[in-house]
């Protein structure tokens, strides 16, 4: 019993110690090409590998049934001589190294009989043991060496010594840190990424309709949403599409759009999906709630008809404009609003975010339950100021600048300690970016405070403001627009538990927070994609887009966030990302889940991954001290506590990429916007697709312009027809072609060449470039002829 205690506690201590630092090493694999994971319970045969290896009870047991059979055709002496090590070469598979002792690293490369063997035991086994070799291995290769040992112990020797058994077992390097997240030497904290989605257009939110289907719902900036499935393929009609409605432009850097959207806890029994958007009323600006319902006909699709507003709120610039929607464990639905924009929050005498009678600069809790009758919300009753006739009923928590991507903690999976807390990153205005844990009734300090510095020092020193610090704060140095995150969760990655992973839009950094329990005090880890061996598991990458959007858990927890190389509502770059840690694993089967059935009745689009694992070493990066801590002086200027002010960051990720102007909260100037600096778009792939017409480049309908082979062009009316129309609207995003037009409807476009002629489509190819048509380039019409199309998200009338 002492033996047992003594290896839970340095269990415990593996564990506890999960998140150090630690130096880079060669990493542990499984024979299954997965990392290693604690097993669920002992094992009886493989007792080494008990707190840590490659091995459940069910592979034990397997391994000790093949031990019986072997050892039962060995003689009584040999038996007693070579017992030992025939386990222990069996029970090498259950090695958190199993993969670099079978040289099974790579999937295609075949995998050994019998695990690498360090020449001076394999020695020893030769000359006392022998038959065990023929018992564990039928390669022909291996029996013509037996009577030579040097050749054959060289036959069994591995390429790198360091793995070779038994000397692995004594290696410091591979053993002092096993089973903890890598660490590079500056400390910053290896991950690696599956690649989930890609072509999309400003992937703003992904979110789950928490009703044990496990699809996901990624929403892009232009206001599309679309269902993933749980193997990955999309479906080609969207869940929802208000491209019409939803304000936005291809500007980079543009804040307003389809900023947000979240389903009702209850959206398996009322189909109800809130959404937060961008809209202009009579030429003028607001961001909107609404309540959409889910389709009769369609469990894939919103029923467009169904939308109630259920508020409305005037923007006063077109930034800062938050978009968060999150519904709590209280059932009420939280909405993050901006300040109003420009900079500084000029408004009123204190502005926005400290006036408590306007919704700008806010957190706001209403209740949007049994809302079919009477108000579409109600104010719940222990709202911090219902008894205040100064302040919004509505108003949770005040004092945000522009708080961008918040989140409920689900709370540590066996404790649940931490459950509830709202975790939201905050822009900052000219040096510091903010995390917060938003609680009710408090105040965040905007514009009287930035992070932990002063911006407004009349309003600071007021000591009846009793703002909140956040529990982290950086410098633009590091970040110029944070990127809030989620606590991890989920059950895939024992090691992540309790760590808040956020980014930044601009920078690109991923960051991550941990809390020490003991003090309440946060500590920093930056996060940077793994090298060398970290991320050579298949399937996995080590890169990814710059700028940062947003994060996500799916349905069981796990972690996701969503980047684009070009930050535009129009460009294609888009990416989600899975967040791995290669260090440890779950035990095999339990965090397995059965998905609920889904109906579908639209085609589903099979998913493609286009990213790469690098294997070149990135530059190192280095970190920095973020100010935390007393509150300031509000008579003396803000000193930033940085190891490394002044210094450029080099690229997150493993890419190179252009500087680009900033994207959620990050435009500091209100409408009045300054030239934007070149940024080197990736091009649009043959056969992209869009509309224009006389006032420029349309929505849902325009002359039709594709591009081949490096450059933009027209399409000739002769043969195009409504599967010609259809083929492009589907491209675009609508599920519908109304017409296909003709005679240059929508304007000459003068300025291209003709591309295409005598196109023919059944309305079932991709591009245009894979239906009939002439050699590109070849035609015999003007601009008089251009084609155009009418798209639309509804079904066409039955004529």
């Amino acid at each position: 019993m002492a033996g047992a205690g003594g290896a839970r506690a340095a269990l415990a201590l593996l564990l506890l110690a999960a998140l150090a630092p630690a130096p880079a090493r060669p990493h542990p694999q499984c024979l299954d090409f997965k990392p290693p994971f604690q097993p669920p319970r002992g094992l009886a045969f493989c007792r080494r590998y008990s707190d840590f290896g490659c091995c459940e009870p069910r592979r034990d047991r397997a391994l000790l049934q093949r031990f019986y059979r072997l050892s039962a055709r060995l003689d009584g002496p040999s038996y007693a001589a070579c017992a030992g090590h025939l386990q222990d070469l069996l029970c090498q598979e259950c090695s958190p190294y199993a993969a670099h002792l079978y040289d099974a690293e790579d999937p295609s490369t075949p995998v050994r009989t019998i695990p690498g063997l360090c020449r001076d035991y394999c020695r020893q086994v030769w000359q006392q043991c022998r038959s065990i070799f023929r018992l564990l291995s039928a390669d022909p290769q291996l029996t013509a060496l037996e009577s030579n040992v040097a050749e054959f112990c060289r036959y069994l020797s591995l390429e790198d010594a360091d793995y070779c058994f038994p000397h692995l077992l004594s290696n410091q390097n591979l053993n002092q840190n096993l089973g903890l997240v890598t660490a590079d030497a500056e400390g910053c904290l290896q991950l690696c990424l599956v690649e989930v989605a890609n072509g999309l257009r400003n992937p703003v939110a992904m979110v789950h309709a928490n009703d044990g289907t496990h699809r996901f719902f990624i929403a892009e900036q232009l206001g599309l949403v679309w269902t993933y499935l749980p193997d990955r393929s999309r479906l080609q009609k969207p869940f929802l599409n208000i491209s019409q409605a939803v304000l936005t432009s291809p500007w980079e850097g543009d804040e307003r759009g389809f900023l947000g959207i979240v389903f009702h806890p209850k959206f398996k029994f009322n189909g109800k999906v809130y959404v937060y958007y961008s809209v202009e009323v009579r030429y003028e600006e607001r961001i909107r709630i609404s309540e959409f319902r889910i389709s009769a006909a369609d469990m894939n699709a919103l029923d467009h008809g169904s939308e109630r507003i259920i508020l409305e709120i005037e923007e006063p610039a077109s930034n800062h404009n938050g978009g968060e929607l999150l519904f709590g464990d209280d059932g009420y639905l939280y909405i993050f609003t901006g300040d109003g924009g420009m900079a500084g929050d000029p408004f009123g005498t204190f502005g926005n975010a400290q006036n408590k009678s306007t919704l700008l600069g806010k957190v706001l809790r209403i209740d949007v339950n049994s809302n079919d009758r009477g108000p579409l919300y109600r104010i719940p009753p222990d709202n911090p100021f219902v008894q205040d006739p100064k302040a919004r009923p509505e108003v949770y928590a005040y004092g945000v600048r522009n708080m961008w991507r918040c989140s409920f903690d689900r709370g540590d999976p066996r404790t649940k300690a931490g459950k509830g807390r709202l975790f939201c990153g905050d822009v900052g205005q000219n040096k510091y970016e903010e995390v917060d844990i938003v609680e009710k009734g408090k105040n965040y300090g905007w514009r009287a405070r930035e992070g932990f510095s002063c911006y407004d020092k009349k309003l600071c020193a007021n000591a009846s403001m009793d703002d909140v610090l956040p529990i982290y704060a950086y410098p633009h140095q590091m970040g110029k627009s944070v990127t809030g995150g989620y606590v991890y969760r989920g059950c895939e990655f024992p090691n992540l538990n309790g760590l808040y992973i956020f980014g930044d839009f601009m920078s690109g950094r991923l960051m991550s927070l941990k809390e020490d329990p003991a003090t309440g005090e946060w500590q920093y880890s930056e996060i940077c994609m793994g090298t060398g061996q970290t991320c050579m598991f298949p399937g996995l990458i080590n890169n990814y887009y710059q700028y940062i959007i947003s994060f996500a858990e799916d349905e069981a927890g796990e972690l996701y966030f969503m980047s684009t190389g070009v930050p535009s509502a129009t460009a294609p770059s888009g990416v989600v990302y899975k967040v791995v840690d290669t260090s440890r694993r779950a035990p095999p089967g339990k965090c397995r889940v059965v998905p609920s059935p889904v109906k579908v009745k639209s085609k589903r689009v099979q998913f493609v991954p286009k990213e790469k694992l690098i294997m070149k070493t990135p530059t190192p990066r280095p970190t920095a001290e973020a100010p935390r801590g007393r509150r300031p002086d509000p008579n003396l200027p803000p000193t930033p506590t940085v190891a490394w002010v002044g210094r450029v960051p080099p690229a997150p990720g493993n890419r190179s990429r252009t500087p680009a102007r900033p994207g959620k909260g990050g435009e500091r100037r209100g409408q009045r916007r300054k030239k934007k600096p070149p940024i080197t778009a990736p091009p649009p792939r043959n056969g992209a697709v869009r509309l224009a017409g006389p006032r420029g480049r349309g929505r849902s309908q325009g002359r039709v312009e594709v591009y081949i082979d490096g450059e933009w062009g027209t399409v000739c009316d002769d043969g195009w027809s409504s599967g010609a129309a259809a083929v492009v609207c589907r491209q675009l995003g609508f599920p519908h072609a109304l017409r296909a037009s003709k005679r240059a409807e929508f304007g000459q476009g003068s300025e291209l060449r003709v591309l295409l002629d005598d196109v023919q489509c059944s309305g079932q190819e991709e591009t245009l470039l894979e239906c009939s048509h002439a050699d590109v380039g070849t035609h015999n019409c003007s601009h008089e002829e251009d084609a155009g199309v009418v798209c639309s998200r509804e079904e066409p009338p039955d004529w």
